[in-house]
This record gives structure tokens, C-alpha cells and sequence, in this order.
């Protein structure tokens, strides 16, 4: 599956996010506009974040912009959890049944499934785009590919800004 095979609402909510980044004055703007996109036209995304590498200790997610319950987890070592995990295979991770998985950091009780896309700048992984879902295996192939086209517009915008101090 590819892109171009979506659903057509996913293609309009990718074009939106294109958009979007076309006019970010900033890389937090493009993000909560991300999150805010995913999380109010797609009902089975419950909570919606991005955690970027920590510029300063390159070993740590620092927790973005996110639509969703608060999180206890603020800052993830790239050895913990679903999320650490991604970025340190540098791969997308679905997982059906969070309390099946042992990597799981539990964020809230309602949390059933999760899906985690790596976002890369310049060919390095520099955070993920972190979906949870209160429903048992929420997340579809189409919900990756989808999840992954987000992920390179955002990488993509940061490679075209990283002259500017990308904030995160």
C-alpha cells in the first residue's frame, strides 16, 4: 500500500497537513496543527502527540505538542517503552493490545492500542509521532502508510528550516 492507495479523506487530511506546513511560521505550529488535525477527524486516534529527541541528550524523547489526557511521561529514555523503542530501530511499531507488550509505559487505563512513526531529518531519526487509541487493535496498514507520509512532511519541514533554531 502506498500513499496514493488511501482512503480519500486520508489523502485530503495529508494535503491539509502539506498545507499546513507550507505556512508554519514555526515547526510547534506545524505540530500542534498535526496533532489537532488527527485528533478531530479521526475519532479511533484518542491521543495524539510527538516526542522529538532531546537536541541536548540525544539518549531522551522530550514530550511535543499533544491533544489528549496528560501524560506522566514527560521525557522517555530511547531505552524504555513503545516510543523508545521506534526510534531505536528507526521503525513504525503497531502494537494490538498495549497490556500484551512489555515495552508498554502505561499513560492511561483506557489505552488499548498504540501506533509509533518515526520522523527522520537528513536520514536521523529526531522524534515520532506517538497515536494511542482506547479500541483494541485500532491501527491499519492504511493508518501507517498515512502515519508515515505525515511523518516525512514533518521531516521534510525540518530539513527546509534547520538553518532556523527549531524549537522542541
Amino acid at each position: 500500500m502506498s500513499a496514493f492507495d488511501l482512503n480519500p479523506e486520508l489523502i485530503s487530511l495529508l494535503s491539509e497537513m502539506r498545507q499546513l506546513a507550507r505556512e508554519a511560521s514555526s515547526l510547534e505550529f506545524l505540530q500542534k496543527g498535526i496533532v489537532e488535525i488527527l485528533s478531530q477527524r479521526l475519532p479511533h486516534y484518542s491521543w495524539t502527540g510527538f516526542y522529538m529527541v532531546d537536541p541536548n541528550d540525544p539518549e531522551t524523547l522530550i514530550l511535543g505538542p499533544f491533544v489528549g489526557d496528560p501524560t506522566p511521561h514527560m521525557r522517555i529514555p530511547i531505552t524504555q517503552g513503545i516510543c523508545g523503542a521506534a526510534v531505536a530501530s528507526g521503525e513504525t511499531i503497531i502494537v494490538d493490545d498495549v497490556n500484551a507488550d512489555p515495552r508498554y509505559l502505561s499513560c492511561s487505563i483506557k489505552t488499548k492500542s498504540e501506533i509509533v512513526v518515526p520522523i527522520y531529518m537528513h536520514g536521523t531519526v529526531v522524534g515520532e509521532i506517538d497515536i494511542d487509541s482506547h479500541n483494541p487493535a485500532a491501527f491499519t496498514g492504511a493508518d501507517r502508510v498515512f502515519l508515515e507520509e505525515a511523518a516525512r512532511i514533518v521531516g521534510s519541514y525540518m530539513e527546509n528550516h534547520s538553518d532556523e533554531q527549531l524549537k522542541y
